[in-house]
């Protein structure tokens, strides 16, 4: 370099070092801008560069002391004077220089980055502070050693302890580094995985220790520990799950819909809150129906997977994980089908496949409603002995149909479920000396039909009878009268306990309504009874009306509703607002900006109707939010024609962990003119306490009534987030979705 040149980087370098201090010294108080985020983040990428160059710089300075170096220096000559430098090629010398200076530089523009990259979220716990300590302590070193060795007392023993103190920080900054990315098993994680564990025995497998715990391992806790607190949350242990992190709690117990955890991992994989993070290892499809369905179940810790109905997704799936401890592989009695044969069977409609890898028996599902013939069960004959289960499932099945199904000598599992047969033709079964499995649920079997037949099925285990014209009457006196076959019909076949029924569902396009609206609140299953309450209470299946096609709503109502049917347990209750919005401006704008993140559509998103759910910056939501923090919401809505108005609300957030928190006070304020608007409607709505959970909910203004043509409506953020809150003193975060003004 040019002495100008190296002139300029050594005051560079020496800038830098102030620069980092006072980053350090007022690390607590500083706020990096969203527009320097993009520099901190470019840490990863710039931190190789000056590693390769320091460890090179190093070396070559404990060689610059050769003996003939270290001779001169006996006899009172530094290692920089004339005679002993002289016998160093220049090149050497310069080179060696150069390097020192450019990678203390380089170590600190990785410092300053790492720094900026460290004021995000996610970025804390031990590990963390380890890799940030001795990143800054590398480029303290170096610097020390660049400036220290042209000093009289700089000597081989000091260089060689410098290199040797350099090099050990920088592979202790380097691990604490990778432990952040990958883990801190990352190194051993695979020598780990191939030691020998003990199989779990499936009567003492736990749901959450053997089944939920293992995902969260391989695919969550190399971000989410205690050493790197990643959104401030732990899945390391059961009290951090429950308490969850930064962005609220992980789940809500029974309800996966509205569930952080569940909502996370079923966003686009580009997603930035997607989990996990592009790049990782992500969770397969069974992994993320596994948790979803740990979330439906009411996410127990303590619960054997054997307590789990036995007919319930969560316990089939993880049944499949587990080998019992004495595991006898089935055996089957019959040669494997010719492969040619059943390479020519196999059709778009038609799959045929062994049951499992090097198995005789095969697996045969019959798919499409309209290419559905009885012939494509007839063409089935020349592997008829090889066929242990057969899917024909929601397919025009016919009685007639049967009699092939009949001539599978081997069937041990049939799912004609929601076919078209009656029950007549159950007797083509009967030559089934194998099966044991029996789907004749959503089918019109009767009773009758039943209990003449059911005793042909000698080694049959399981009878699936749901939705059926069977009463529980009935279906009682066959298991009765077959105490070994297990009647599968809403009841637990182990306890004879009720499944819970899935909630209700609001079947309206929109619960946005102009004057008048009929309320549509389905169950997918049919003999259910719907019963509600409009005044916050939950309804019961006595006191409580039962819910019709005839109620019509004409003003803002909040309906709970549960579904109930002989011999199930109730569903959880279900919450479903409707929303009176009687006038729509011909134009609104906003006189104030939204923040960055919460942009929505703009102006036009108040007046949408489309409403919006929790996980607001998920972009799948993210233009039914409007969000500030920094001023107030001011909108300002035009109509053509002057309109009589009484009353107007903002539908909002409210989420206090996460610190979303309703608007401090509403202003409204209207006249006939832009200019000449007079305040006529204020509120201050109750603010959430630190228990309070996150909820959906519309807060309402209401003023003696006003014919306007121009109305302003002033949504104020809480300036100073309460005492109790993580985030005491700094403004809330305001949400609002929709305006209804009436």
């Amino acid at each position: 370099m040019q002495k100008k040149l190296i002139g300029i980087a050594e005051q560079g370098l020496f800038a830098s070092a102030v620069f980092i201090s006072f980053l350090l010294v007022f690390e607590s108080k500083i706020a990096i801008p969203v527009w320097l985020q993009p520099i901190g983040r470019m840490h990863p990428l710039i931190l190789h560069f000056p590693i390769v160059i320091l460890l090179l710089a190093v070396v070559m300075e404990v060689f610059r002391f050769n003996k003939a170096n270290s001779m001169a220096q006996s006899e009172g000559r530094t290692p920089e004077s004339p005679a002993v430098t002289a016998s160093l090629p220049e090149f050497y010398r310069t080179f060696l220089t150069n390097l020192l200076l450019v990678g203390a530089l380089l170590a600190a523009i990785t410092v300053i980055m790492g720094l900026f990259l460290s004021k995000e979220d996610g970025y804390t716990g031990s590990v963390v502070q380890w890799h940030k300590w001795t990143g800054i302590g590398v480029f303290y070193v170096a610097t020390l050693i660049y400036w220290s060795r042209k000093k009289s007392w700089y000597s081989p023993a000091i260089a060689q302890l410098g290199a040797a103190f350099m090099g050990l920080m920088l592979i202790v900054a380097g691990h604490y580094g990778s432990a952040i990315t990958h883990g801190s098993d990352f190194i051993l994680g695979p020598i780990a995985k191939n030691k020998t564990t003990e199989p779990v025995d499936l009567q003492q497998a736990l749901v959450f220790n053997d089944v939920i715990r293992p995902i969260f391992e391989q695919k969550c806790t190399s971000c989410h520990n205690p050493d790197k607190l990643k959104g401030e949350l732990a899945l390391t242990d059961v009290e951090s799950i429950r308490q969850g992190g930064k962005t609220g709690k992980l789940f809500i117990a029974g309800q996966p819909e509205i569930s952080l955890l569940v909502k996370r991992i079923h966003l686009p994989v580009e997603d930035k809150k997607h989990m996990p993070p592009l790049g990782k290892a992500q969770l397969t499809e069974d992994e993320a129906k596994l948790l979803s369905l740990w979330v439906k179940g009411r996410a127990e810790f303590n619960r054997k997977v054997i307590e789990l109905p036995v007919t319930d997704s969560l316990r089939i799936m993880a049944v499949a994980m587990f080998k019992p401890a004495e595991q006898v592989e089935p055996e089957y009695a019959f040669d494997a089908a010719d492969e040619e044969t059943v390479k020519k069977l196999n059709t778009d409609y038609r799959t045929i496949a062994p049951l499992a890898k090097e198995s005789p028996a095969l697996a045969v599902n019959l798919y499409n409603k309209a290419m559905y013939s009885p012939e494509q069960l007839k063409e089935l004959s020349p592997i008829k002995g090889q066929i242990v289960s057969l899917n024909l499932n929601k397919l025009p099945v016919k009685d007639a149909d049967l009699r092939y199904v009949g001539q599978l000598e081997n069937l041990q599992k049939l799912d004609i479920n929601f076919t078209d047969i009656t029950g007549k033709g159950l007797s083509e079964l009967t030559p089934l000396k194998q099966l044991q499995s029996l789907a004749l649920s959503g089918t019109k079997t009767t009773y009758a039909d039943l209990r003449s037949q059911i005793g042909g099925f000698k080694n049959l285990k399981t009878l699936a009878l749901w939705e059926t014209e069977l009463t529980d009457n009935e279906i009682q006196q066959l298991k009765k009268a077959n105490p070994n076959i297990q009647f599968l019909a809403g009841f637990d076949g182990d306890k004879s306990e009720p499944i819970r029924l899935n909630i209700p569902q609001v079947k309206n396009s929109s619960t946005i309504f102009n004057q008048s609206i009929i309320p549509q609140i389905k169950h997918p299953i049919k003999g259910v009874e719907i019963r509600y309450t409009t005044d916050g209470t939950e309804p019961d299946s006595l006191k409580s009306p039962v819910f019709g096609d005839k109620i019509v709503l004409t003003e803002n109502t909040r309906i709970k509703a549960k579904a109930y049917k002989s011999g199930w347990l109730s569903s959880p209750v279900a919450t479903f607002s409707f929303y009176k919005s009687t006038h729509k401006p011909d134009s609104v704008n906003l006189l104030m900006p939204l923040n960055q993140v919460h942009q929505a559509d703009g102006a036009n998103t108040f007046f949408d109707h489309k409403l919006g759910t929790f996980s607001p910056n998920s972009p799948a939501w993210a233009n039914n939010w409007a969000g500030v923090r920094k001023n107030d919401m001011v909108l300002v809505s035009e109509f053509k024609k002057p309109v009589s108005v009484t009353s107007v609300a903002v539908r909002t957030m409210i989420e206090p962990e996460t610190g979303i928190f309703p608007p401090e006070a509403i202003e409204i304020w209207g006249g006939n003119s832009r200019d000449q608007m007079k305040l006529i409607g204020t509120t201050k709505p109750s603010l959430p306490t630190k228990k309070s959970d996150p909820t959906l909910t519309e807060i309402e203004c209401k003023f003696k009534p006003q014919t306007v043509s121009f109305l302003k409506i002033v949504a104020k953020p809480v300036v100073r987030l309460p005492e109790w809150h993580s985030n005491k003193g700094n403004r809330a975060l305001l949400l609002v979705d929709e305006v209804f003004i009436n």
